[in-house]
C-alpha cells in the first residue's frame, strides 16, 4: 500500500448558492464525525514529537481494533471477526507508516493532516477501482482514519477559528455559530451537503462575505482534505478536482468580478436615485460590529437591520448589558449619524449558541419558541438588551425593531417591557431617548393580514422576506429537499408584500424590506414598482442594487410590477423579471 499522488477525474456538483463569490483552494473536510485539522504544519524541531504522537495513536487504535475483533467474534462468530483482522493488517502496513512519515518529515505536516491525506488518497484509489471488492474496502480505510484521528485529537472536533492556511471548507453541515466563528482570512469559501437558501447559516455567510454553497447532497465521500475545489457562490456550482483549463477559467472570472466591483465602487458617493429623480434609501444588513465601516465604504445610507444574535452564537457565557451596549455603540459611532435599526434577539432552537434559558429540543423549531416569543417568555434575557439599546440611543439615530411579531398582544407586551426598561434606566439616572423610533418586522402571514392594526402602533415596519416566504408557502427554508418550493416570486408572497406596503402608505408609516429578496438585483425593479423606497441589503450588494436604481425610471418599475401582479406562478414571474433585467444591459 504505497502513498500516491492524488489523481482524480473532475466532477461537477450543483448546490444552492447562498453567498456570492468564487473560492478556489484546497479542501478541508469535516467528515460526519466532525474532525477538522486547523494545524496543517508543524515546526521542524517538532517533527520527532509528531511522529511519536502518530506511533502512540497507531498503538491505541490497534488495541481498539483488537478489542472490537474479540467482542464481535464472541457475539457474531469468527467470520465476522476477521473483518477487524483486515483492519489490523492495514494499520500495521509499512506503506501506511511510510506515507504518513514522509508527509510529516518532508512537508512538515501535522500527524492529523498526514493521516487524513494519506488514508484519504488510499481510499480514493480504492473507490475508483473497477474491482467492486476493492472499491468496497475504501469504507474500511475511512473507519481506520476516524479511529486514528480520534486518538490523535482526543476530541471529535477542534475550533474552526484556528486555521492557519487558506482552504475551502467542506462539511456535512455548519451551524450559524460555527459559521460565525470561521476565520474569513483563511476560509475562502464553504460547501455543505445540507442547508437551504434562507437558513441562518446562509445569512451569516453572506454577512461575512464568504462564498458559500449549501444543499449539495451527499458528496463527502468524493472529496478528501487537500483536493483542489472550486466553489462558485454565484451559480451554486461545485467542482472537485478541476482540470487546468477550468481553474484558469475561474481565475479569469474571479478577476472579472473584482474588476466589476472596482467599477461599482465608483458609485459609493452618489445617491441611489432613479433616472426620474426618485430617491431610494439603501440600507445595510449586518451581523457583526466590524461590518459597519464596510457599509459606509459601499455607500450605505445607514444600517437597516442589525442582527444581534452574534452575541450569543457560539458564546460560553450570557452577554451582559454592557456587552450589548458596547457592540451597539461601536456600530452607532461608526456610521456617523446615519440610522441604525437594531433588531432584538431572533434566537431559537435552530440557532446554536448560549441561551440563558432551559430550552427543550423542538421537532419543528421554526414554529416553536423562537425570536420575540423567547424574549417575552424570558424577561431576564430581554431586559438587558433593551436597556443597552436605550443607552445607545443617545449616541445617534438608533431605532428598535421587534422580530416575528404575529399578534397585537405580543407587540404590546414587548412595548410594555421596553417601558419597564426605561423606568429602570430612569431609576439609575442613565440617559436615553424616550422618542426612539420603535418598529416591527412583518414576516408572517398573520402580521401581513393584520397589518392595518399593527401599523397604528409602530413607527415603522420592515418586511422580512426570508421568514415570510417560508411561513406563507409552508416551506422549511433550511431543508434542501424542498428548496425548489422556496420561491420569493410566488404570487402569494408578493400579494402580502403589496398589502403591507399599501397599509403603511395610507397610514404615513415608513416601510422597508430586508431579506435575501432585496439583495438580488433581478427583483429591484419589481420592489420599487410595488412602492418600496427603502431596501436593506448585505453590504456587498449595495453597489449593484444602487446601479440598478440609477438605471431605471419609476414608470418602468411600476409597469413591471403591474404586469407581475397579473401572473399566477413563480416560474413565469421569475422568467419575466430576468428578461426585464437583461434589457437594462448591466
Amino acid at each position: 500500500m504505497d502513498a500516491a499522488p492524488r489523481w482524480g477525474v473532475m466532477q461537477t456538483l450543483q448546490g444552492i448558492p447562498v453567498s456570492s463569490g468564487i473560492a478556489i483552494g484546497k479542501a478541508l473536510v469535516i467528515d460526519n464525525e466532525g474532525f477538522v485539522f486547523p494545524r496543517h504544519f508543524v515546526l521542524r524541531e517538532a517533527i520527532e514529537a509528531e511522529l511519536s504522537r502518530f506511533d502512540v495513536a497507531i498503538a491505541a487504535a490497534s488495541e481498539e481494533v483488537e478489542a472490537n475483533r474479540d467482542s464481535v467474534t464472541t457475539q457474531l462468530g469468527e467470520a465476522v471477526g476477521t473483518i477487524f483482522d483486515a483492519h489490523l493488517q492495514m494499520l500495521r502496513d509499512p506503506g501506511l507508516r511510510q506515507g504518513v512519515e514522509s508527509l510529516i518529515r518532508d512537508r512538515n505536516y501535522s500527524a492529523e493532516y498526514a493521516v487524513n491525506s494519506t488514508l484519504g488518497a488510499f481510499a480514493k484509489r480504492l473507490r475508483e477501482s473497477p474491482n467492486p471488492v476493492l472499491a468496497e474496502r475504501a469504507h474500511d480505510l475511512v473507519d481506520l482514519e476516524r479511529c486514528l484521528l480520534r486518538h490523535l485529537t482526543g476530541q471529535p472536533q477542534e475550533e474552526l477559528a484556528n486555521l492557519t492556511s487558506e482552504i475551502v471548507l467542506v462539511a456535512h453541515n455548519l451551524t450559524p455559530g460555527e459559521t460565525a466563528r470561521l476565520n474569513s482570512e483563511f476560509v475562502r469559501g464553504f460547501v455543505t451537503e445540507i442547508g437551504g437558501a434562507g437558513g441562518h447559516t446562509a445569512i451569516v455567510a453572506k454577512g461575512m462575505e464568504i462564498p458559500a454553497i449549501v444543499g449539495v447532497g451527499r458528496f463527502l465521500a468524493k472529496v478528501s482534505t487537500g483536493d483542489l475545489v472550486i466553489a462558485d457562490g454565484h451559480s451554486g456550482c461545485v467542482i472537485l478536482q478541476p482540470d487546468e483549463e477550468t481553474v484558469a477559467r475561474y481565475h479569469l472570472e474571479a478577476e472579472r468580478q473584482r474588476s466589476l466591483a472596482e467599477k461599482l465602487q465608483l458609485l459609493r458617493d452618489v445617491p441611489a436615485e432613479t433616472k426620474d429623480g426618485v430617491r431610494i434609501q439603501l440600507m445595510a444588513n449586518i451581523e457583526f460590529p466590524l461590518e459597519a465601516p464596510a457599509c459606509l465604504e459601499r455607500g450605505a445610507d445607514g444600517i437597516g437591520l442589525y442582527r444581534t444574535e452574534f452575541l450569543y452564537l457560539g458564546s460560553d457565557a450570557e452577554p451582559s448589558e454592557e456587552d450589548h451596549f458596547q457592540a451597539y455603540a461601536e456600530v452607532v459611532r461608526a456610521v456617523e449619524g446615519r440610522p441604525v435599526v437594531i433588531r432584538t434577539l431572533d434566537l431559537g432552537a435552530d440557532k446554536v449558541g448560549f441561551v440563558a434559558v432551559d430550552m427543550e429540543p423542538e421537532r419543528n423549531p421554526v414554529l416553536g419558541l423562537r425570536s420575540i416569543r423567547l424574549s417575552l417568555r424570558n424577561p431576564s434575557l430581554f431586559m438587558p438588551q433593551l436597556r443597552a439599546v436605550l443607552r445607545a440611543s443617545v449616541l445617534g439615530d438608533v431605532r428598535l425593531m421587534f422580530p416575528l411579531i404575529t399578534t397585537l398582544t405580543e407587540l404590546r407586551q414587548a412595548k410594555e417591557i421596553l417601558a419597564e426598561a426605561m423606568n429602570e434606566l430612569d431609576g439609575r439616572g442613565v440617559a436615553f431617548r424616550r422618542d426612539m423610533l420603535v418598529g416591527m418586522m412583518v414576516e408572517s402571514p398573520a402580521a401581513a393580514m393584520m397589518i392595518d392594526c399593527f401599523i397604528q402602533e409602530v413607527d415603522f415596519i420592515s418586511i422580512g422576506t426570508n421568514d415570510l416566504i417560508q411561513y406563507t408557502l409552508a416551506v422549511d427554508r433550511s431543508n434542501a429537499s424542498v428548496a425548489n418550493l422556496y420561491q420569493a416570486a410566488d404570487p402569494a408572497v408578493l400579494r402580502m408584500i403589496v398589502a403591507s406596503l399599501e397599509a403603511a402608505r395610507q397610514a404615513g408609516v415608513k416601510a422597508s424590506l430586508c431579506g435575501q429578496m432585496s439583495s438580488e438585483a433581478v427583483y429591484t425593479m419589481l420592489l420599487l414598482g410595488m412602492g418600496l423606497r427603502e431596501l436593506s441589503v448585505p453590504p456587498s450588494t449595495i453597489p449593484e442594487i444602487k446601479r440598478v436604481c440609477r438605471s431605471v425610471t419609476m414608470t418602468q418599475c411600476e409597469t413591471v410590477a403591474s404586469h407581475v401582479m397579473l401572473l399566477d406562478n413563480a416560474l413565469d414571474i421569475e422568467a419575466f423579471l430576468r428578461e426585464e433585467f437583461q434589457k437594462l444591459g448591466l
